[in-house]
């Protein structure tokens, strides 16, 4: 968007993003709400980041599908790891 921001308001970008990021991990495109959010704490316009976000649609929806697979492949090799080392058949 090409705005400045100063170390305040930086400060607040940072934790508004990460408190809305611990209720959103399992909706689907909560990238594009959470821009919304953390975008109106600091104060910035919605109609420049409707924009922005309306261009982001296009590219969200592979990479969303791509995180998805990424969160879901972790998660299983992760549950893999922990029943082989306590001592359970994987199959």
């Amino acid at each position: 968007l090409g705005i400045p921001l100063d170390a305040s308001q930086q400060f607040i970008v940072v934790i508004t993003a990460l408190l809305a990021s611990i209720g959103a991990a399992g909706i689907p495109s909560a990238g594009l709400v959470m821009l919304f959010i953390v975008t109106d704490a600091v104060g910035l316009q919605s109609d420049a980041v409707a924009l922005w976000v309306g261009s982001m649609l296009a590219i969200d929806r592979p990479l969303d599908m791509f995180r998805t697979m990424v969160n879901i492949s972790s998660d299983s090799v992760g549950a893999a790891v922990i029943a082989k080392s306590e001592g359970e058949d994987l199959y």
